[in-house]
C-alpha cells in the first residue's frame, strides 16, 4: 500500500532520455512498472511528460532548426505521436491502459473547461485508466502557454487535489547552490511550510542539460503553486532506482516541500474564488440531509433556481429557511437547471437532449457551511 491516495508523477526529459539525445525505452518500461505498481497499490496516477520536442528531433534525426516557437510546435507536433506511442507500448507490458490528455492554460483558467477537465480525468482514473498529459505545444501561443510542464504538473495536482507531486529532475533534489559548480552545496530535505526565503530562490539553477525548458527555478515555482493547494511536493532523482515506489511509500529521498493547508482547504478557496456568482438554487430538507451525509445535490432535491449563471459557475444553495447551507461548482446552466427542478437524475438526458452527470453539484465540487 502506499501512504499517498492521488499522485502526479511529473517527468522531465532528461528523465526520459537518461541525459542522451533519445528517448530511453529501457527508462520508460521502468517508469511503467513503477506507475503500475503505485495503481495496484492503491493510488491513483497522472503523468506529466515532457519529451515531445526530444521525441520529434528523434524522429526527424536531429536537425538543425531556429530556436523560435513555431519550430518547437513543428516538434512537438512530430514528436507526440511517437511519445505516446512508446508509452502505450511500454505500458502494454503491464496490461494498464494510458490516455492522451493535452492541455493550455486557458483549459485551466475557465471555470467550464477546468471542470471538464476534471471530469475526464476523473472518469479515466475511475477505469484505472493512466492520464499521460502534456502541454499542447502545437497550439499554444504565448498568451496560453504554460511554458513547461512543471508548472503545469501544478495546475494538474489543483486540479484533482492530488496529495503528492513527484518532479523527477536528474538531480537528487534541491541544494543550497548548483552541486555541479560549488563542491559545497548542501542538499536541503524539506522546505516548509514557511515562506520561500530569497535564499532559496537564489539556490534554484536553471536547466544544463539543453534537452528540457525548465530547471530549479520553474520546479521551485511549481511547488509554491501545488503547496498552496494542499499538495506535498518532492523534488527527487529520476534515476534512483524504484524511485516512485519508495517516495509513495515514505521513504525519505530528495526535497520535501510541505503544504501551506490541507486538500480541503484548497478546495475551499477555489470554489469560494467565484461565490460572487449571481445564481443560487433552493432545495428541500431532504436534500440538506443529504448533502450533510456527503451525498451530491441532485435535481430532485433542488425546488428553485434564480440568477443567471453558466455551467462551471459557483452557485450557493439554500435551504428552508433562507439558510445557505453550501456553495459549488454547477454541472448546468439556469436556463437548464430550472427545467430539472424536482425531476429525477434519470430523466435529464430525455428533458435536456443531452447530460454531463446525474448531480447539479458533484460532491467533490461543493463545500458545506455549518
Amino acid at each position: 500500500m502506499t501512504a499517498y491516495s492521488r499522485i502526479i508523477v511529473k517527468l522531465g526529459t532528461s528523465t526520459l532520455t537518461n541525459g542522451a539525445k533519445n528517448i530511453s525505452a529501457p527508462r520508460l518500461v521502468d517508469l511503467a512498472r513503477q506507475i503500475t505498481g503505485l495503481q495496484a497499490g492503491g493510488a491513483q496516477v497522472i503523468l506529466v511528460s515532457s519529451g515531445a520536442i526530444a521525441a520529434g528531433r528523434e524522429v526527424l534525426a536531429f536537425p538543425t532548426l531556429p530556436k523560435h516557437i513555431p519550430a518547437k510546435q513543428m516538434l512537438a507536433a512530430v514528436g507526440q505521436p511517437r511519445l505516446m506511442a512508446m508509452y502505450e507500448q511500454m505500458f502494454s507490458i503491464y496490461r494498464t491502459p494510458v490516455a492522451q490528455v493535452l492541455l493550455t492554460r486557458s483549459d485551466l483558467s475557465d471555470r467550464r473547461r477546468f471542470l471538464n477537465a476534471r471530469n475526464t480525468l476523473e472518469a479515466l482514473l475511475r477505469q484505472k485508466v493512466i492520464p499521460i498529459i502534456n502541454e499542447n505545444d502545437t497550439v499554444a501561443t504565448e498568451e496560453i502557454h504554460f511554458g513547461d510542464n512543471d508548472n503545469l504538473s501544478a495546475q494538474v495536482a489543483n486540479l484533482v487535489e492530488a496529495d503528492l507531486l513527484l518532479l523527477l529532475t536528474d538531480q537528487e533534489g534541491l541544494y543550497t547552490a548548483d552541486p555541479r559548480q560549488d563542491p559545497l552545496a548542501q542538499m536541503i530535505r524539506q522546505v516548509g511550510p514557511e515562506a520561500f526565503s530569497d535564499a532559496l530562490w537564489q539556490a534554484a539553477g536553471g536547466s544544463s542539460t539543453g534537452l528540457g525548458t525548465g530547471g530549479m527555478v520553474t520546479k521551485l515555482q511549481a511547488a509554491e503553486m501545488a503547496r498552496r493547494t494542499g499538495t506535498t511536493v518532492i523534488i527527487a532523482q529520476g534515476s534512483e532506482p524504484d524511485v516512485l515506489l519508495r517516495l509513495a511509500q515514505g521513504e525519505d529521498l530528495g526535497t520535501r516541500i510541505i503544504p501551506l493547508v490541507n486538500k480541503l482547504e484548497g478546495r475551499k478557496r477555489y470554489i469560494l474564488s467565484g461565490s460572487k456568482a449571481a445564481g443560487e438554487v433552493t432545495v428541500d430538507s431532504g436534500a440538506v440531509r443529504a448533502l450533510a451525509h456527503g451525498g451530491s445535490l441532485l435535481p430532485a432535491g433542488v425546488s428553485r433556481v434564480s440568477g443567471d449563471f453558466e455551467r462551471g459557475d459557483t452557485i450557493r444553495v439554500v435551504g428552508p429557511g433562507d439558510r445557505t447551507v453550501a456553495a459549488g461548482l454547477s454541472n448546468y446552466p439556469t436556463a437548464d437547471l430550472a427545467q430539472l427542478c424536482g425531476r429525477q437524475s434519470a430523466d435529464i438526458e430525455t428533458i435536456l437532449g443531452y447530460t454531463v452527470g446525474d448531480e447539479v453539484i458533484h460532491r467533490n465540487n461543493m463545500i458545506l457551511f455549518s
